[in-house]
């Protein structure tokens, strides 16, 4: 098949919401193959610990592509130990540049209870405004969610499964299947 011909994968949302001394990161568990789900229980939010400093990272795209970042960024983070934001520019830096990781697909949200991370393949490092990221298919529904929620009297995991429910409840490719992690500073 040519890639126009390829339905392409589908579904992902993932969210970061940061609110008072905790960091939340969420996603949900679908995959879908054009029309068709796959698998409604993947885990895509996944707790890193190189050098003894604890960091949370989601992702949305390819699978495969996003281990690969994960397995590059926590090599970033031992050579750069507690200095996430370091490790994220260099990893960025890497992936623009590189041949081989510049084919990679998919996109990162990525937190050590301080600092909240987008990191593209762009090559960008993106600090999200209003303590909330989201990517994925799902992405836009969840963050708008959030931003409409966050104000109230809810912590930042209630922030987020709560837009999570919305986004699911609006987004063909987003389930209720949630994986959440949670990191205070």
């Amino acid at each position: 098949m040519t890639k126009n011909e390829f339905p392409g994968w589908h579904g992902t949302t993932i969210i970061g919401v940061r609110k008072g001394d905790e960091v939340v990161v969420a996603g949900d568990g679908q995959v879908s193959l054009g029309q068709t789900v796959i698998k409604g229980t993947a885990r895509k939010v996944r707790r890193l610990s190189p050098g003894g400093y604890d960091v949370v990272a989601g992702f949305a795209g390819s699978t495969a592509d996003a281990f690969t970042l994960l397995e590059r960024l926590e090599a970033k983070l031992e050579a750069t130990p507690g200095q996430l934001a370091r490790a994220s520019v260099e990893l960025a830096k890497d992936w623009r540049t590189d041949k081989y990781l510049q084919k990679l697909e998919a996109m990162l949200i990525v937190t050590d209870g301080t600092d909240l991370f987008v990191i593209t393949g762009a090559g960008d490092v993106l600090e999200p405004e209003h303590d909330i990221a989201a990517i994925g298919s799902g992405g836009n529904f969840a963050l708008a969610a959030a931003r409409g929620l966050f104000d109230s009297d809810r912590d930042a995991e209630a922030v987020a499964r709560d837009a999570m429910q919305i986004a699911a409840d609006i987004c063909v490719y987003t389930n209720g299947n949630l994986t959440v992690e949670k990191i205070g500073k």
